[in-house]
């Protein structure tokens, strides 16, 4: 038994079909550390296809616990997490059945005052139904109503009960037809019995029925009650601030509320009704059980009823929507502690959590990283799971070392781990420390924060974990990024995961479209400016535009210490070359032309041409921050050499600005060289290539073509242009 649930009931409302592989072993795991037999688990997997004969008892016997044990609490979880309401547990609920909470209290019903109901003092029948058609349908859906009725006799006594009534109009027909017919509805619905009254439903027909299976949106559900005094329902309804459409006086003794339940399905429907039922019942409006059905009639406004009026006392009133009212009922039943007088903690103040970043993170605390595409923003967060098992400075602020969490949302599983293993070899570290990181692949298996939340806590509880790191959220967004109150409700799930765990949550978001460089950088972030204020610390990365004459240095940096390495692992040669020497990589050329074989210059080439080719694939990057721990840092400047990011530590990126918003066209222009910049460039080429194809021996177009990898003809034409060589029978010689 798990807190009074028998774990065998509770099973019986877990579909095993709907968890993966690790899921399914928790549970054969927990049901062996309570001492249940395997035949129990074996049982219950058989409803899953994937089921195979024997594979419980096989697992089952390797099941051998730990110290830290699975137990039927993780059982009881993931039915929570998979729909199941533990008040349902033990047995199937019927229609009248009462789900039992001791919360969702929100009137005292020692001090509510009844509101007046007040009746129209000018009738206008058609008006009335008009109104109520265009409140709760569109003109293109099906409407039932019944205008016929017949005298019923029953234990109760005789009263007047509907007939089928009809269903074949759309609520537009009706609203013309109804527009026309000066206040006359029998003209439009067929004539009823003053004394009757009318009826009609609430939810939209297919036109082929009034039953539950011809309702084609389960939009509304009906509250009445008819034990509670008119004033004091309305008051209690209005109170409960219940999402209705159309509050109707029945023209008898009961209110008939139409009440927003939005419910994708039947089965929501009748969960979401129960809700409702619940919500009125504990606040003291008793409300009459056989109005579930999504078919059911209501009272019609615009009639009239043994002497009163059937008619529309409102409409939209209470909260919007479904979802809106139940986040209110839910919030309002809270555990939130009491507030706190500062002067008895002054003297006694709490420690401050330990940093995670230093200058930039607590323990325990939010940290968003947001940038564009292609800023590399998952290698960073993978850098930092690194830097964080491995106790290592990253982007030059240093971390606390401790284990970590990888929620992998976007990678393929293999993808993924080798991503890990590359940043590990480009940061040249030695992966000492792998035991600190966790990696949980979700492609493809990512579900809404909210109900990602309790599953991770549950995963990661005991751990140890002082870092979550979510990537990219986009995967597992609930409800509109642009909405304030929805992001609001979004990010309250990673202070959940926070408050739970006792750990760090870092996640990272994408930028809006468009250019950032005229942003702050809290305002750069895609969606609600909640993404900006939430976290405790916004890291924000931006794209530099790199010049041409700053990358032709990174290019002779290249060369150069391409260069000094091959030959640091073959000659004792430090003596040789000044220090100017060694940053010019025309000098460091013709310095390994001159004492390199050709077979070690031919190597040398080749990885000369792939760092070349490494420098054209870099990118310049700033990382902005809003800290709300604190003091502001100064901006970063990095290079993303994939997989990884450098910091920019010799101040090259400094004074560049971020992008701009322009044009395509001027875009290109910025980026494009001028002429004389151009011929330049070819003048140094051509000298460079002379320098080092000529130490020693006698330099020709074929030499110096191939070093250039160009064609003769091009050569030629360069040197032309040059106009300090001369060429005799292919020889080039420099003019004296």
């Amino acid at each position: 038994m798990e807190r009074g649930y028998d774990i065998k009931d509770v099973l019986e409302n877990l579909n095993p079909a709907e968890l993966d592989y690790t899921e399914w072993l928790s549970v054969g795991m927990a049901l062996k550390q309570e001492g249940y037999p395997v035949s129990v688990w074996d049982s219950w997997s058989r409803a899953d296809r994937r089921y195979h004969a024997g594979e419980c008892e096989r697992k089952w016997a390797g099941f051998r616990g730990n110290s830290a044990p699975v137990t039927a609490g993780t059982i009881v979880q993931m039915a929570k997490d998979h729909g199941w309401r533990p008040e349902m547990s033990g047995h199937e609920l019927g229609w009248d059945d009462e789900i039992e909470r001791d919360d969702l209290v929100i009137v005292d019903q020692n001090w509510i005052e009844g509101k007046e109901v007040a009746e129209p003092s000018d009738w206008h029948p058609a008006e009335q139904l008009i109104r109520y058609l265009e409140t709760l349908f569109e003109a293109g859906e099906n409407v039932g109503y019944v205008t016929a009725s017949w005298e019923k006799t029953d234990e109760k006594g005789t009263r007047w009960a509907p007939q089928k009534g009809s269903w074949d109009r759309t609520a537009g027909q009706l609203i013309e037809q109804l527009s026309k017919c000066d206040d006359d509805i029998g003209a439009v619905l067929g004539d009823y019995r003053p004394e009757a009254g009318a009826w009609i439903r609430f939810n939209p027909l297919d036109g082929n029925g009034c039953k539950n299976e011809n309702v084609t949106e389960y939009r509304y559900a009906l509250v009445e009650s008819d034990d509670t005094d008119l004033e004091k329902q309305n008051a209690i309804i209005r109170e409960l601030e219940l999402p209705v459409a159309c509050l109707v006086h029945s023209g008898g003794k009961s209110l008939h509320a139409i009440v927003r339940v939005d419910a994708a399905n039947y089965d929501e429907y009748r969960k979401r009704v129960d809700y409702l039922y619940d919500v009125c019942r504990k606040n003291g409006l008793q409300v009459d059980q056989q109005n579930r059905n999504p078919s059911r009639l209501s009272r019609m406004p615009g009639v009239m009823r043994n002497g009163h009026k059937q008619y529309l006392i409102d409409t939209n009133i209470g909260k919007a929507s479904w979802n809106e009212w139940y986040e209110w009922i839910e919030g309002v039943n809270d555990d939130l502690p009491e507030p706190e007088g500062l002067e008895g903690v002054w003297d006694d103040l709490p420690e401050l959590s330990p940093p995670l970043i230093d200058g930039v993170l607590r323990q325990g605390h939010k940290m968003l990283l947001a940038g564009p595409s292609k800023a590399g923003k998952s290698f960073a967060l993978i850098e930092l799971c690194i830097c964080i098992a491995e106790g290592r400075p990253w982007l030059g602020w240093n971390c606390t070392r401790g284990r970590v969490m990888y929620v992998n949302l976007e990678l393929d599983r293999a993808s993924c781990l080798h991503r890990f293993k590359d940043v590990y070899q480009a940061l040249g570290w030695e992966p000492h420390n792998l035991k600190n990181i966790d990696i949980w692949n979700l492609r493809g298996r990512s579900i809404p924060m909210d109900k990602l939340a309790p599953k991770l806590i549950r995963r990661a509880a005991k751990k140890g974990y002082i870092a979550v790191i979510i990537d990219p959220i986009y995967k597992v967004i609930t409800g509109d990024e642009n909405s304030a109150d929805q992001m609001a409700h979004f990010c309250n799930q990673f202070d959940k995961v926070c408050t739970e765990l006792g750990t760090a949550v870092i996640y990272c978001h994408h930028h809006s479209k468009g250019s950032q460089g005229g942003k702050r950088s809290m305002d750069r972030a895609s969606g609600s400016g909640v993404f900006a204020r939430d976290p405790d610390a916004l890291l924000d990365l931006i794209e530099l535009e790199t010049t041409g004459t700053l990358m032709d240095q990174e290019e002779n940096k290249a060369v150069c210490n391409t260069c000094i390495q091959y030959l640091d692992s073959h000659f004792e040669w430090q003596d040789d070359l000044g220090q100017d020497a060694l940053c010019n990589s025309g000098q460091m050329l013709a310095y390994c032309e001159k004492h390199l074989t050709k077979a070690q210059m031919d190597a040398l080439k080749a990885q000369i041409g792939a760092a070349k080719q490494k420098v054209k694939q870099l990118t310049a990057w700033r990382i902005e921050g809003t800290l709300r721990e604190f003091p502001k840092f100064e901006p970063v400047n990095l290079w993303f050499d994939y997989p990884i990011h450098r910091v920019d530590k010799i101040g090259s990126l400094k004074d560049i600005q971020p992008e701009e918003e322009k044009a395509p066209w001027q875009k290109a222009m910025s980026k494009r060289k001028s002429p004389d910049q151009k011929k330049k460039e070819r003048k140094e080429s051509v000298e460079m290539a002379f320098e080092a194809c000529g130490i020693g021996e006698k330099v020709t177009v074929k030499d110096l073509a191939e070093y250039m990898a160009t064609t003769e003809k091009t050569v030629r034409n360069r040197l032309k242009e040059h106009g300090g060589f001369e060429i005799e029978d292919g020889e080039v010689r420099k003019k004296t």
